[in-house]
């Protein structure tokens, strides 16, 4: 299989999240695709399974180094990337993903060098949370979570517990106690942990934002598609903005060394929620993988 290396989200080279996608000439065993994500040990890894569109779009499975997931952000723009560039090598404005959550659309800006978007299925909104024990496993005291808004689980496809912090002090404090995590998440639907506060770390970020998702095998994300569409909904749905539409840019990575930039769209104005998230995708290297 040929497999290319792209970086997804990133402000520059090798500072966002790096991905291996994966063209399949033919039908991939589950179980070699999970043992290469595994051996790849990027937070996920993509397996495009067709060299050409088949009905409803082309079929994209994502693993993460332990489980196969429904759907992440970066793999998603890292593959349609990909696929424009490798397979159709003809700029198109629009294809579609069709993920194990359903059709992603994936729209391309016709200037070089801007964002890919990404349409999310609707939010749901799960069970609100206590905050005491969340501040508890981040190791910080329970003052440090704003009380405003709800700390609540949420998927647009990869359910997030999203926990609003006060500050970007308490942000950066942030460091996950693994057996309280794990104690936690016995007893929730959402496994993976985004913090923000409504600060950015720079001019240009309107949010900041960390996830942790030892479940998955990512102790800490440096960008996370899914969790920041997750985000973009909860901050609509409840007003955290003042406005039922946001248009802005989430920063994360920055404690890991790979800062990192989302752009967020979200309106709630109508009957229903509509996520797009946006991310600048660069190519880092290509080869074969040779199965052992």
């Amino acid at each position: 299989m040929k497999f290319h290396i792209v970086d997804v989200f990133a402000e520059t080279r090798y500072s966002g999240n790096q991905l291996a996608v994966f063209v399949c000439p033919g039908a991939v065993p589950e179980k070699e695709m999970q043992a290469i994500a595994r051996e790849i040990n990027f937070s996920e890894s993509a397996f495009i399974l067709a060299e050409n569109e088949e009905a409803g779009g082309w079929p994209v499975r994502i693993f993460t180094p332990l489980h196969e997931v429904d759907f992440a952000g970066h793999p998603t723009l890292g593959a349609a990337h990909v696929i424009q560039r490798e397979l159709i090598r003809a700029a198109v404005p629009k294809l579609t993903l069709r993920l194990k959550v359903g059709p992603i659309p994936v729209e391309f800006s016709a200037r070089k060098g801007d964002p890919l978007w990404m349409e999310q299925v609707a939010p749901i909104f799960g069970k609100t949370l206590p905050a005491g024990p969340l501040a508890e496993l981040l190791g910080l005291p329970a003052e440090a979570i704003d009380e405003s808004w709800p700390v609540q689980e949420v998927s647009t496809g990869l359910p997030h517990i999203l926990v609003p912090l006060r500050s970007l002090e308490f942000l950066r404090r942030a460091k996950v106690d693994r057996g309280s995590y794990f104690r936690f998440i016995e007893k929730t639907w959402a496994k993976n942990i985004l913090v923000f506060c409504l600060q950015g770390r720079t001019a240009s970020h309107a949010v900041s934002v960390r996830m942790f998702a030892d479940y998955l095998g990512i102790p800490e994300d440096p960008a996370t598609g899914s969790g920041n569409g997750c985000l973009a909904g909860y901050l609509v749905r409840h007003r955290c903005l003042g406005t039922p539409s946001i248009s802005l840019i989430a920063g994360q990575g920055h404690e890991i060394g790979r800062p990192s930039l989302l752009y967020l769209q979200a309106d709630a104005s109508g009957s229903a929620i509509h996520i797009r998230v946006g991310g600048k995708v660069m190519n880092i290297a290509s080869g074969i993988w040779q199965s052992a």
